[in-house]
């Protein structure tokens, strides 16, 4: 009985001390609201790197001890980030947040209006399906070779709009196409999604037992492992991509040849659906991403994404991610890049729930514009 009163006793000095620290840190974020009128009177930015530094130092030489030190310095670390936010949301409240340059539409009206899709691959593709699923079967469109040639056509104005692979439930995201979006100035507008489903095709009179190689993308033929382990006699050769396998069947014209590809290109290239849904998840998607020239928005704007640089220091990525904890928002898909030229550095990219008019967003994207060594908004959709 003795030893529970006592913890109890403890328990409510902690309490006290708590209540203490509570009132403290009030009167703290009371003064640092003097200290962002100063600094909207004076221009100054928010984040003062050296100062920070040196007041981290000051109160670690008052612990006094090595433990201690180390808390001290993750306790200060997040007060002033806190502190930092405060700010933040003061400087926009009065007019001084950083200017994002995004025009908000009221919608956005694909294929109803003159305009020009570029897309990569070749006629069948999943590329091509999506481009027709997004922007109707009629819309004026050309194809090129590589995503890079796709980003270059929307950038010098030879199409208006482009769509572009970002991300497959089986294979991941599409690492080249996250590199060109820093690279380039397009914006991402929207996205769309495309089921795979991979078929085997073959010559119109092939049957599966003349089949003995067998065309397609890296992916697709992992894709379809598990029914390409049922014909272990056929070879397994690797194409640039799908289509591009189904194309190669129609001009070699052998009857031993098969590809694997989308109906569509069955169609495209006139051959026969040999079988179909060979894929063994029937819940493979791969998303795309609709790209385009002009910073734009609309109302039914819900996700936005970001690209960020960060020290190669301690506590960084988390100082960074806690401005959408702080926001409130809601982060959906968090990616790295390795950067060039910089070895073990990387560059974030980050997908959250928001829209660029909502004070929250505004908020998140304008202390991690200030804190990030390089920043890009990449879209809001």
């Amino acid at each position: 009985m003795d030893k529970q009163l006592d913890l109890n006793e403890i328990r409510q000095e902690i309490d006290t001390i708590d209540a203490s620290m509570v009132e403290l840190f009030e009167n703290r974020l009371a003064v640092c609201k003097d200290v962002a009128q100063f600094k909207i009177d004076n221009g100054k930015n928010v984040l003062d790197k050296d100062r920070e530094r040196q007041k981290i130092q000051k109160v670690k030489s008052q612990a006094k001890n090595k433990f201690n030190e180390q808390g001290i310095e993750e306790l200060f670390t997040q007060i002033m980030a806190i502190s930092r936010k405060l700010q933040y949301r003061i400087l926009a409240e009065n007019g001084k947040g950083q200017d994002i340059d995004f025009r908000k539409i009221e919608s956005f009206h694909p294929g109803k209006e003159d305009m020009t899709v570029v897309y990569q691959g070749v006629p069948g593709a999943y590329s091509h399906e999506a481009m027709m699923n997004y922007f109707g079967s009629g819309v004026k469109n050309f194809h090129v070779a590589t995503f890079r040639n796709a980003m270059e056509a929307i950038r010098d104005g030879k199409a208006d709009y482009g769509v572009l692979p970002i991300e497959n439930t089986t294979a991941g995201i599409v690492n080249d196409v996250y590199d060109l979006l820093v690279e380039f100035d397009n914006i991402i507008i929207d996205q769309t999604d495309v089921v795979v489903r991979h078929a085997l095709l073959g010559l119109p009179g092939a049957e599966l037992s003349d089949i003995q190689v067998v065309y397609s993308h890296p992916q697709g033929l992992m894709q379809c492992s598990e029914f390409l382990e049922e014909h272990p006699d056929w070879q397994q050769i690797s194409q640039a991509n799908t289509a591009g396998s189904a194309k190669k069947v129609v001009e070699e014209n052998r009857k031993s040849q098969a590809a694997i590809a989308s109906v569509n290109a069955a169609k495209e290239y006139g051959l026969q659906v040999l079988q179909e849904n060979i894929n063994y998840n029937s819940k493979n998607t791969t998303r795309f991403i609709i790209i385009g020239k002009n910073k734009i928005y609309t109302e039914k704007a819900s996700k936005v994404c970001v690209c960020f640089e960060l020290p190669h220091s301690s506590g960084t990525l988390y100082n960074m991610l806690s401005h959408f904890i702080y926001n409130g928002l809601n982060m959906t898909k968090i990616e790295s890049r390795p950067m060039k030229n910089k070895s073990w550095e990387y560059r974030f990219f980050v997908e959250f729930e928001g829209r660029l008019d909502e004070p929250g967003t505004l908020n998140a994207i304008r202390g991690i514009m200030e804190e990030a060594n390089a920043f890009k908004l990449l879209g809001n959709y």
